[in-house]
C-alpha cells in the first residue's frame, strides 16, 4: 500500500511539472488521466483501454486531449527530459538513437504507410517512431521523439492537412531525426559522455562526420562491408581489419547483467585513422559471441585517447554502453 500511494505521489509530482502547459482544467485532468493510463500495467493501450482504465465510458477525453486540445507538446517534451535529467543525468551517461513501428489500420493516421518495421519484422501499415533514449547507471528513459512523416504524406499536402500535419514539416529521414534530437539535447546542456545507435545509423558516414564535428564521441554498429580509414590512410573492410587481429588481442568482458546472468562476450578493437586530433580518435570494435565465434558484432569509434577496451570508471566502458543499447 504505501508502495503504491509513493507512485501516485511521484505521478502527482511528475504531471505538476508540466500541467500549466494545459490552459484550461480539463485538459489539464485528462493529461493526467492520460499519464496513469500509459504507466498502467495494460496489456493493449489504446483510447478505449486507457479511458476504461481511469474510469471513462469512452474514449472522447482522451481523443480531444491528443487531437484537439491546445498545448504545446514540444514544451511537454523538454519538461520531460529535463525531469529525466534531473532525476538519473550523470556526465557519463549515454544517448541512444533508435526506431521503432507501431502497427496500424487504414490510412488516416499521420505518416502510415506500408514499410518495414522491426516491430513485426516485416513490412506492414505501419507509423515509424524515431526515438531519443538517455541512460545511466541511476536509469534510463526515453527524452526525445520524432515522428517520420514519408515522402509519400510530405508529396500530399492536402493529405498531412487532414492529419494535422502542418505544411512546414519537411520529409526527413530517420539519420535527420536522430541529428534533430541529438542537436536539441546538446542545446539544452544535457550530459552525457557517448552516442550509440544501431547500424541503420551507423552505417551512414555523413552522420558519423556530423557527429565528429561537434566532437561527439560514439560507439555506432555498422555493417560487416562498411569500410573505413585505417591507420596507414588506405580503405579497408572492418571485417577484414578485426579478422587480421591477432588471439591475444580479444579479451573476454562481461556486458553487464541479463535475463539470465552475466552477458558474456569477447572484445576486440583496433585503430583507425592515420592521426587522432584535440585528444580524440577512431578505432573499430568488435563484439564476438562466445558460443559461436563466426557471430561478430562491428562498431565504428569515435571518442578520447584514453578510453580503454575495459575500463569501468564510467564513460571508458564501451561494453556497458553498447549492451545497454542492444
Amino acid at each position: 500500500m504505501e508502495q503504491i500511494e509513493s507512485w501516485s505521489e511521484g505521478i502527482a509530482g511528475f504531471h505538476a511539472r508540466f500541467a500549466h502547459r494545459f490552459g484550461r482544467s480539463e485538459p489539464r485532468e485528462r493529461a493526467s488521466d492520460y499519464l496513469n493510463g500509459l504507466l498502467a500495467p495494460l496489456e493493449k493501450k489504446n483510447g478505449w483501454t486507457l479511458s476504461e482504465q481511469v474510469g471513462q465510458l469512452r474514449p472522447d477525453g482522451v481523443q480531444r486531449l491528443l487531437n484537439h486540445s491546445d498545448w504545446d507538446e514540444n514544451a511537454v517534451r523538454d519538461d520531460v527530459r529535463d525531469f529525466v535529467v534531473e532525476t538519473i543525468g550523470a556526465k557519463d551517461a549515454v544517448l541512444i538513437g533508435d526506431d521503432t513501428g507501431f502497427l496500424k489500420k487504414g490510412t488516416k493516421s499521420a505518416g502510415v504507410q506500408r514499410q518495414y518495421t522491426g516491430t513485426a519484422g516485416r513490412t506492414e501499415n505501419s507509423q515509424i517512431g524515431t526515438f531519443l533514449a538517455y541512460a545511466s547507471a541511476r536509469g534510463r528513459a526515453l527524452i526525445d521523439r520524432e515522428l517520420y512523416i514519408p515522402v509519400s504524406w510530405t508529396d500530399d499536402r492536402d493529405r498531412c492537412r487532414a492529419a494535422g500535419i502542418d505544411d512546414e514539416v519537411p520529409f526527413a529521414t530517420k539519420n535527420e531525426h536522430f541529428k534533430w534530437m541529438l542537436q536539441r539535447a546538446i542545446d539544452a546542456g544535457v550530459p552525457f559522455a557517448w552516442v550509440t545507435a544501431d547500424e541503420a545509423y551507423g552505417q551512414v558516414k555523413h552522420l558519423r562526420v556530423w557527429l565528429e564535428e561537434r566532437r561527439v564521441a560514439h560507439v555506432l554498429a555498422t555493417k560487416v562491408n562498411d569500410t573505413v580509414i585505417t591507420a596507414h590512410g588506405a580503405d579497408a573492410r572492418v571485417d577484414q581489419l578485426v579478422a587480421a587481429l591477432s588471439r591475444q588481442r580479444w579479451k573476454r568482458i562481461s556486458g553487464g547483467a541479463g535475463a539470465h546472468g552475466e552477458r558474456m562476450y569477447d572484445w576486440a578493437r583496433v585503430a583507425i585513422r592515420p592521426s587522432w586530433e584535440n585528444g580524440f580518435g577512431h578505432w573499430v570494435l568488435a563484439r564476438r559471441s562466445v558460443s559461436d565465434p563466426s557471430e561478430i558484432a562491428y562498431y565504428v569509434c569515435y571518442g578520447p585517447v584514453a578510453s580503454r577496451l575495459k575500463d569501468d570508471s564510467g564513460a571508458q566502458f564501451l561494453t556497458v554502453r553498447l549492451v545497454v543499447a542492444a
